[in-house]
């Protein structure tokens, strides 16, 4: 993503709309093919993370809120291990150049580049026959061998999660129609609150110092709460076990739930949580909770882990297991 003299159509595309946007001295305002991330002494985590037309979003969302949700489910990530936001990188696959569309897209981007402190450090902007797409590669700080990884969760830690489980798959829900348009169709307020969380998530960022002071292992739930805590499980050679009322879920999942008209596969096999998942020793539970509290974040503890190898049981409030036919949002 760079802009410079004898500007092609990309070229007056990118100064337009992002060259603004990279304030940053080391994305030298776009004017080159590179950036310069000075590592000051830390550890650089890198993630990457691509949104697509019709997978990720709707053809017919807002463009702000595309512009956060590339942003913010890389920032997500950062948060899980424990990283401060450094940069990031972005790449942009348009059909058209859409003037007004670009507009909005941009002014999202660095409203949450100002946010979160995230600062744009370049890119590239490509044109497809294809469905929309946005990739990003963000870039944090860690202190040198503190990031916090998947591999680690330890018999006997508890298994802890931030925010809400399941709104955003209702939210994309009730964008499709179906069973929970039905039921949301007397109550917008409800409806508004979960499609605002498909389509805008909310990256616990405020949370990376408890986790890389607190937890053994963490990831974030971008596949599904099911999926992504047997993804946790399998690399540190445990399994778990959750106390499925113990799940934290807004008022209107609750009663989507309650009304039988989702069932729980629906609220921790949906995808699109954007939330923190990590294990914390059990004697520095109570801690962890307090340190969330004071960064602003609701944190809930949903179970322990236990020896095995087979994939984490859910238990009601009897210890009934509850089979899940399926554990997360797959692409393939």
């Amino acid at each position: 993503m760079s802009a410079g003299s004898n500007a092609s159509g990309e070229d007056t595309l990118i100064a337009r709309y992002f060259k603004p946007l990279a304030r940053d001295p080391g994305a030298f305002g776009l004017t080159d093919d590179a950036a310069v991330l000075k590592a000051d002494g830390e550890d650089i985590v890198v993630n990457t993370d691509a949104i697509v037309e019709g997978v990720h979003f709707l053809p017919d969302d807002p463009p702000d809120t595309i512009a956060r949700k590339a942003l913010r489910v890389n920032l997500s990530d950062l948060a899980a291990k424990g990283a401060v936001p450094a940069g990031f990188v972005l790449t942009l696959a348009l059909r058209t150049h859409d003037e007004a569309w670009l507009m909005e897209f941009a002014r999202g981007l660095g409203e949450d580049i100002a946010t979160f402190g995230c600062a744009l450090l370049g890119g590239d902007t490509v044109s497809t026959p294809g469905p929309l797409m946005v990739s990003v590669t963000a870039f944090g700080r860690v202190p040198v061998g503190k990031m916090v990884r998947r591999h680690g969760a330890a018999v006997g830690d508890r298994v802890v999660v931030s925010g809400m489980i399941g709104d955003a798959a209702l939210g994309l829900a009730a964008l499709k129609g179906g069973a929970v348009a039905t039921a949301l169709a007397g109550d917008s307020n409800a409806r508004d609150a979960l499609v605002a969380r498909y389509r805008v998530p909310q990256p616990r960022n405020t949370l990376a110092l408890a986790v890389r002071d607190f937890a053994t292992a963490s990831m974030d739930v971008s596949d599904g709460l099911a999926g992504d805590l047997a993804k946790l499980c399998a690399v540190s050679g445990v399994s778990a076990v959750i106390d499925a009322s113990a799940i934290p879920l807004s008022d209107p999942a609750a009663a989507l739930l309650d009304r039988g008209v989702i069932g729980l596969e629906t609220v921790v096999a949906g995808g699109d949580d954007y939330e923190v998942l990590c294990t914390i020793p059990e004697n520095r539970t109570t801690g962890f909770v307090q340190a969330a509290h004071q960064a602003g974040v609701r944190v809930a503890v949903i179970g322990t882990i236990v020896a095995g190898a087979s994939s984490p049981r859910f238990v009601d409030q009897a210890g009934r297991d509850i089979v899940l036919k399926r554990l997360s949002y797959s692409h393939f």
